[in-house]
């Protein structure tokens, strides 16, 4: 499966971005992760992008593809691969088209989870970070500790200030005016899905699996 993860912020991406590769034996692909590698390897693009955000700017779409485009060519990608956080805009998502036409790959479906404003905003308040090591935790998943289980760094626990509502509210916004777009562009093209991120978290995974199977069944 290629799978191209899609929704705001606090949908619920990562979670299942985690259940999907387990379950499929594919690689989670974080464009921010895979970001920070490159720099951290070294690559010929990553070079290049550590010194514009050297200088406090944005990667440019053409360099990040680069980066994806050397990802998705590697043996862990030969079987699929789930994309996180790419593309963010209709500009990227045709680039990441030449790329797949580059590649063959016909096949990658784009997986939109979807969740109440609410639920969202419920959600992403009740998270905290651990300022040592940067792990995120439902506060259900760290009640009554004061010990983060991660990297036992002791009362490290904080609310980020992105995860705050009316900073979170402006998220929102920002992914309504500039980011749905890439939705309407892969309907266009009958390659896109929609979940409700609502319920369980087994129940969303087996809403996209199921979905997944029907969509490739219709495509033969």
């Amino acid at each position: 499966m290629r799978i191209i993860l899609f929704g705001s912020p606090g949908v619920g991406k990562g979670t299942q971005a985690k259940i999907l590769s387990e379950k499929q034996n594919i690689p989670h692909i974080s464009t921010g992760d895979i970001l920070r590698n490159a720099v951290k390897e070294k690559t010929e693009l990553g070079i290049k992008a550590a010194e514009i955000m050297n200088k406090g700017e944005l990667v440019p779409d053409n360099i990040m593809i680069g980066i994806i485009r050397e990802v998705l060519m590697t043996e862990d990608c030969k079987n699929g691969f789930i994309l996180d956080g790419f593309p963010r805009t209709v500009v990227q998502a045709k680039a990441l088209d030449a790329l797949f036409e580059e590649l063959n790959i016909k096949d990658a479906v784009l997986v939109h989870i979807t969740a109440d404003e609410n639920e969202i905003i419920k959600r992403l308040n009740g998270r905290r970070a651990c300022k040592i090591c940067g792990a995120i935790f439902s506060l259900k998943e760290i009640e009554g500790l004061t010990t983060c289980p991660k990297c036992s760094s002791e009362n490290s626990f904080y609310l980020r200030d992105d995860d705050k509502e009316d900073v979170i509210r402006k998220r929102l916004k920002v992914y309504q005016t500039n980011t749905m777009p890439v939705l309407d562009y892969y309907l266009s093209k009958n390659r896109a899905i929609t979940v409700n991120g609502l319920g369980t978290i087994e129940e969303v995974n087996e809403n996209i699996l199921n979905k997944l199977t029907e969509k490739v069944l219709n495509s033969i």
